[in-house]
């Protein structure tokens, strides 16, 4: 059969075809970024591509883990994958649900299934590892944390700590640990501890604020009610576990209020959580 051009029908196809191969087979898929690939805890939903991808040996992640935007703080080892898809196959509770029916028999506790942001979202832990997919308009995130603790790297020993309060003043602790949203020192602490202790115990005559200090992340008041309550920890600790007198010390909470670091990135974050002697 004839157009009226003289063309056959299939000649006018392959024509179209050629100038448009979407208007008959669909797009293809574009291609994932250079060097990302998918987590080996969890492959994508079809008709998508990983648009963007961040892997950190350690970082912080606010992970939901309850309903009305209920979040959680995780560190460790991250991966961050953000793919878009082809809006004829895409559908935000398809992908969730998609996760939940592959994590749940691969041993996966789904913790939290519901609305982040305003769009479906699912968190699932096994043991320390953690997975938080969340949906947008064509496109969605996996998150992958294996949480620990960082590798310390800054040391705060007696010595650069009364050299730290000769020349500024004050001095930064940065081994002083805690759990997220607690106020009870974790027993990996106790180096610092030791040390804090040695200054004032060959400093006699020295007396400080123990002064907390967080990030801006959540709510100021409830940051420096939580700096203040972690400051007395330490005060607790150095009179009651090392023989420091208690008139020396006197603690004090700033929350977000002196910030060593931008508080824009998660690396800033960390820095900016912190101890500090102050010199009274």
């Amino acid at each position: 059969m004839k157009t009226a051009k003289g063309f056959t029908f299939g000649w006018v196809m392959l024509f179209i075809s050629l100038l448009a191969p979407g208007l008959l087979v669909g797009q293809a898929v574009k291609p994932d970024k250079k060097g990302c690939s998918d987590s080996p805890l969890l492959s994508r939903v079809s008709g998508c591509y990983i648009y963007s991808c961040e892997r950190n040996e350690w970082d912080a992640v606010k992970i939901a883990v309850g309903a009305g935007n209920k979040t959680q703080m995780i560190e460790g080892e991250k991966v961050h994958n953000y793919y878009e898809c082809s809006a004829e196959s895409y559908s935000r509770l398809k992908v969730v649900r998609n996760a939940e029916a592959a994590l749940r028999p691969a041993g996966y506790t789904i913790e939290f299934s519901g609305t982040y942001d305003g769009d479906p979202a699912v968190t699932a832990r096994k043991a320390s590892q953690w997975i938080f997919v969340t949906t947008g308009s064509d496109r969605y995130w996996v998150t992958t944390v294996k949480a620990k603790e960082m590798a310390q790297e800054m040391k705060a020993t007696a010595e650069v700590l009364a050299n730290d309060i000769t020349t500024t003043g004050h001095a930064a602790v940065y081994g002083i640990y805690f759990d997220a949203d607690k106020a009870e020192i974790k027993p990996e602490s106790e180096p610092a501890l030791t040390e804090m202790a040695k200054l004032l115990k060959s400093n006699a005559a020295l007396n400080v604020f123990i002064v907390g200090h967080t990030d801006n992340t959540g709510i100021f008041e409830h940051n420096r009610k939580l700096s203040q309550d972690r400051a007395a920890s330490v005060v607790n600790a150095l009179v009651a576990k090392h023989g420091i007198g208690a008139t020396r010390l006197k603690p004090m909470g700033v929350a977000s209020l002196a910030p060593v670091a931008s508080n824009d990135t998660e690396d800033g974050k960390a820095k900016n959580r912190r101890v500090e002697l102050v010199k009274r």
